[in-house]
């Protein structure tokens, strides 16, 4: 079999320049110059760091069980979580019961076998979970009976709503899961979902009111504070207009502005004296980071500007992009090096061609999740008609898990067991509310995290489950802020600001999409939601992976409280639109923080990771289908994207119905 390495064979296909990802800056942390604390929103983070997580892990079962947040209210028409703010994502009452399993091995000792049998158990009600339920149902019948199990609040997994109401308007921000990449691209089985629910990918994108593109904003810390530059920096960075004014007041000495000149100028071959060979080893073996300093000269201070596309997509390991994954990114560095012409060509003409390629709802892909599953309990808002007006229906929690329904969805249940039974079963044990229940299915799919099958399900082989564990998940956070006007935004005059030195690398309005009969703020006198993209910062090592680097962010990510999220937001939006008469202590009327420490799925580095043979990547290996047991996850992918979510349901699904007519 022909070597390959399947992230990069992605980058080249997929061009992914307008995927929204993310991460913190490799400069030391955010320093606050006045007392963001003493004005704090009303809902807080009852989780106090890593004190309460090790301790779960230390707990006997019945004290552990008793840390479980109750959600009594699931059955109230006042649940709705999309409405919650502080801490959302990887939340309180989530995790706590998975990490005692996974680190301590403590799961209860029994269980109340509740008498329900189902055709498909679905471990997970995140996108790959919800669309395993709705391939399923499709192949099998309308009576086919689901139960879905999830250990957070709502349904989605990291395609999260965050939900305002402010001075009588709906406000709706992205909580995870963004939006539709390339969707026109997708596999048969990812398109033909996307019909099922009613799609339409030509009104997507005329309801999407796309931002002029005149100006981006690259907001520096400079000696008395930020400097904001407004610019068309994606294609500035790239040669492409009049550079050398906005570099020269960027807050950076003259010798600095200098190298960057000559830099976006493209006239320099930085890699000359290197034969072709050379050339193609370097830009694969050596990191994009050294080679801004080794190479091009410029200081360690400086390149931060640089890794706002680089922090989206892989966050603490950011670091550890080879050159060619960054150019491949949009990252300058190419237009001298003509031996990359035509790859220049492609990109170039990618980032200013003005094409929408990604597509967008204005909560992200939580609307997608909604339409799932609207298909699949049509009660739980029965007066919506479907693509729309999702974004703007209120859905019924109480109707998620009824024993009238064929589907049923069970919120804040952590499953802790899944074991094939000699009776060509599967048995499913989980805990909610503190207590340890049981039900069996025909079959089951695990849609959740890689990392925690293993612990779910012993019986797999170990070299499965050794191949499971490989990825780390990449942490970040994804925040909120709603402003009780745009005019301090609207005054600095761009749609994305970029601040390679604060605690959130980017900061964008919400979606601006009447997709889904959601109306957008229409003027700056209206309350918007500001979107920031973070993730916990590290101070990478010569010797450390991307892979350690990642394992290292998320155990900051748990020990951090909201209390000091909201300071750092607090703090960096004074600093970036202070100046243009904004208050965090009066503009700002709520915080959510969404926290996802097992965030996009681990997508393989060139400088880390083996160039493996077909079939032979570990998750190629960790997803093969175990009797009645199959994985589908964007895990199993190696691939951040919805379209990899869905296609793992619709590989999980032919496992499981093909297994069904050989019995």
């Amino acid at each position: 079999m022909e070597d390959h390495h399947p992230a990069l064979q992605r980058y080249c296909s997929k061009m992914l320049f307008s995927s929204p990802r993310c991460q913190t800056p490799l400069l030391p942390t955010y320093k606050k110059s006045f007392n963001t604390m003493k004005y704090k929103i009303t809902r807080r983070d009852f989780l106090n760091g890593m004190a309460m997580t090790v301790g779960a892990g230390l707990m006997a079962p019945t004290q552990l069980l008793g840390q479980v947040t109750p959600s009594e209210a699931s059955s109230k028409a006042s649940y709705y979580p999309p409405t919650l703010t502080g801490m959302r994502g990887n939340h309180t009452g989530a995790f706590e019961v998975s990490h005692a399993l996974a680190w301590g091995g403590v799961k209860p000792a029994r269980y109340r076998k509740l008498n329900q049998h189902y055709d498909l158990v679905v471990v997970g009600a995140g996108v790959s979970g919800l669309a395993t339920a709705r391939f399923y149902q499709q192949r099998m019948g309308p009576d086919a009976k689901i139960l879905l199990l999830d250990n957070h609040d709502d349904f989605g997994g990291h395609a999260k709503r965050n939900e305002f109401h402010e001075d009588g308007r709906m406000l709706l921000g992205v909580g995870g899961s963004v939006n539709l990449d390339h969707p026109t691209d997708y596999s048969d089985a990812a398109k033909g979902l996307l019909d099922d629910l009613g799609i339409d990918l030509d009104a997507m994108k005329a309801n999407y009111d796309k931002p002029t593109d005149t100006d981006s904003v690259i907001s520096l810390k400079g000696p008395d504070g930020h400097v904001s530059i407004a610019g068309k920096w994606s294609t500035l960075m790239l040669g492409i207009g009049d550079y050398e004014p906005a570099i020269r007041v960027l807050p950076l000495p003259h010798s600095e502005q200098d190298k960057l000149i000559e830099f976006f100028s493209g006239d320099r071959d930085y890699l000359n004296g290197l034969s072709l060979s050379e050339k193609q080893n370097y830009v694969e073996s050596v990191s994009y980071a050294q080679f801004l300093t080794e190479r091009v000269g410029l200081s360690e201070k400086t390149i931060p500007m640089f890794f706002s596309t680089l922090k989206l997509m892989g966050g603490p390991a950011a670091s550890r992009f080879s050159v060619m994954e960054a150019l491949y990114m949009g990252c300058p560095g190419i237009q001298g090096m003509s031996w990359l012409s035509e790859l220049t060509e492609q990109i170039v003409a990618s980032i200013t061609s003005g094409e929408q390629s990604s597509l967008y709802f204005p909560d992200g892909n939580a609307s997608v999740a909604r339409l799932l599953v609207q298909k699949l309990i049509p009660t739980v808002v029965p007066d919506a008609k479907g693509f729309s007006d999702i974004a703007t229906s209120r859905f019924d929690y109480g109707e998620l898990d009824q024993a009238a329904h064929a589907v049923r969805l069970r919120l804040n249940s952590t499953v802790v067991g899944v074991q094939e039974t000699g009776d060509r079963r599967v048995t499913v044990n989980y805990v909610q509310n503190s207590n340890a229940m049981s039900v069996t299915g025909d079959h089951c799919v695990l849609a959740c995290y890689n990392g925690a099958i293993p612990h779910l399900c012993p019986q797999l082989p170990e070299g499965q489950k050794e191949a499971l564990r490989y990825g780390v998940k990449v942490p970040l956070v994804w925040a909120n802020v709603v402003l009780k006007n745009g005019h301090a935004w609207s005054k600095l005059g761009a749609d994305r600001v970029s601040c390679p030195n604060d605690p959130y690398a980017v900061m964008t309005v919400a979606p601006p999409t009447t997709t889904g009969g959601h109306q957008p703020p229409r003027g700056p006198g209206d309350p918007m939601v500001v979107f920031m993209m973070g993730a916990p910062s590290v101070e990478p090592s010569s010797t450390e992976t991307s892979r350690e680097l990642l394992l290292k962010a998320r155990h900051k990510l748990y020990a951090t409280p909201f209390d000091a999220y909201e300071q750092e937001i607090r703090g960096q939006l004074q600093g970036v639109l202070g100046a243009h008469g904004f208050n965090h202590k009066t503009d700002i009327k709520a915080i959510t923080v969404n926290r996802w420490s097992h965030g996009y799925a681990y997508e393989y580095m060139s400088l880390d990771d083996p160039k493996w043979a077909e079939g032979q990547a570990p998750h190629e290996i960790g997803r093969a289908q175990f009797g009645r047991i199959s994985i589908a996850n964007s895990d199993s992918e190696a691939y951040a994207y919805l379209d990899a979510a869905i296609d793992a349901g619709w590989r999980a699904v032919e496992e499981q119905t093909t297994l069904s007519k050989q019995k």
